[in-house]
């Protein structure tokens, strides 16, 4: 049987290439220590490279709409999935569906790089725009409430 040529419609997203050294749009994000280089953004589906300097991390929160993934490329990341710590290191996907309070932090000795995306994209690369430079973590945790990200509040998670 020879397969049948069929045009596959992807919705919004642009086709093309996101260079390893660039960032989709040029969008370059500096939040609270991490840097963050947009690689893929449509309606469905969000990706930035993330680069986590050691002593850096995101405290516990919620994605109520948005399944989040991490691909780890360097460094070893602790993680807080649902109740339980864990790591994860190169070469693990760590999968936080929506709903799940999670969290990330590199405790290592070496920077971590990864690629994270969210799906649906939903209000995170404006959020991210929001957040750029700014260095009030109470700001922070207000604005990301306003775009579905709903962190935890201080001390509700032991070890965070």
């Amino acid at each position: 049987m020879e397969p049948t040529s069929q045009e596959i419609i992807l919705g919004d997203l642009p086709k093309g290439i996101t260079l390893a050294s660039e960032a989709m749009g040029n969008k370059t994000w500096n939040v609270l220590g991490h840097t963050y280089l947009a690689k893929v953004e449509s309606a469905t589906s969000f990706a930035w490279l993330s680069l986590d300097p050691t002593g850096t991390g995101v405290p516990p929160h919620v994605h109520p709409t948005q399944d989040e993934h991490i691909y780890v490329l360097e460094g070893t990341y602790t993680l807080y999935l649902d109740g339980e710590w864990t790591t994860a290191g190169p070469g693990d996907t760590v999968r936080m569906p929506k709903g799940l309070p999670h969290a990330y932090y590199n405790k290592g000795e070496t920077p971590g790089k990864s690629l994270f995306w969210v799906s649906p994209a939903g209000q995170l690369s404006r959020l991210f725009d929001e957040l750029h430079n700014l260095d009030d973590p109470k700001e922070v945790v207000r604005l990301s409430a306003l775009r579905d990200v709903d962190f935890l509040p201080p001390g509700s998670v032991p070890g965070a």
